[in-house]
């Protein structure tokens, strides 16, 4: 594994949003109460699981806090000492899932961790990333539409990694080839093949390994 990929590797804190227990932090002065901390944590559980619901029910570019907050049963405050806005909540949802898969590609066995080619290892991370777009693609399209994207701590770390491989492979100029690499996991492109053009994901998928061992091959000798 390189220095470059040791010190992306973040897992703990790609996405999060405060605490990781949101308003769970004790005040100055003193520790939380057990009773306020009880309260805090089930509200949250409450939130995340409203919202998920939500974001899986209709275009999550329509979900608002007040939207959440009725379906969670906490008042507006609540809401708001945990989270800013409607992405923050999908980030907090969205947060396990990458964070397992960044273990994996660092810690796991090859092709998806370390021990593969770097073809290899970036056809099984596109792979891994088209089977989280599946599962949670309403969590992906409210966290990160548009160019707030690429601010976020898990582009930074998928970043680091296919940069990684890039250089592995000798391609040139792997500053400006990376996130042309990482263009295809746009989660609004995802849907747009899979639920406008209705192209299946074993079809996107096989495209996207056919793409990594085309950008990635070993220059030509002689």
């Amino acid at each position: 594994m390189s220095d470059d990929e040791q010190r992306g590797r973040r897992p703990a804190s790609v996405h999060r949003v405060g605490g990781p227990l949101g308003d769970l932090q004790a005040p100055r002065g003193g520790p939380v109460a057990p009773r306020r901390r009880a309260d805090a944590v089930r509200n949250r559980a409450q939130i995340l699981a409203a919202a998920e619901r939500l974001f899986g029910e209709q275009d999550p570019r329509t979900v608002t806090m007040d939207r959440i907050a009725k379906a969670a049963g906490v008042g507006r405050a609540t809401l708001y000492r945990s989270f800013p806005d409607p992405p923050s909540v999908a980030v907090a949802l969205l947060d396990e899932h990458e964070r397992l898969l960044q273990e994996q590609l660092v810690h796991g066995p090859p092709p998806l961790g370390p021990g593969a080619p770097a073809a290899e290892r970036l056809s099984a991370f596109y792979l891994a990333m088209l089977d989280l777009l599946e599962r949670h693609l309403p969590l992906a399209l409210g966290a990160e539409v548009g160019p707030d994207r690429y601010t976020t701590g898990a582009y930074g770390f998928w970043r680091v990694h296919v940069r990684t491989l890039l250089v592995d492979a000798g391609v040139p100029d792997p500053d400006a080839a990376v996130d042309i690499a990482l263009a295809p996991l746009a989660p609004e492109l995802y849907r747009f093949q899979r639920h406008e053009l209705g192209i299946s994901r074993d079809r996107i998928g096989a495209s996207l390994t056919s793409l990594a061992r085309r950008l990635l091959a070993p220059p030509p000798t002689g």
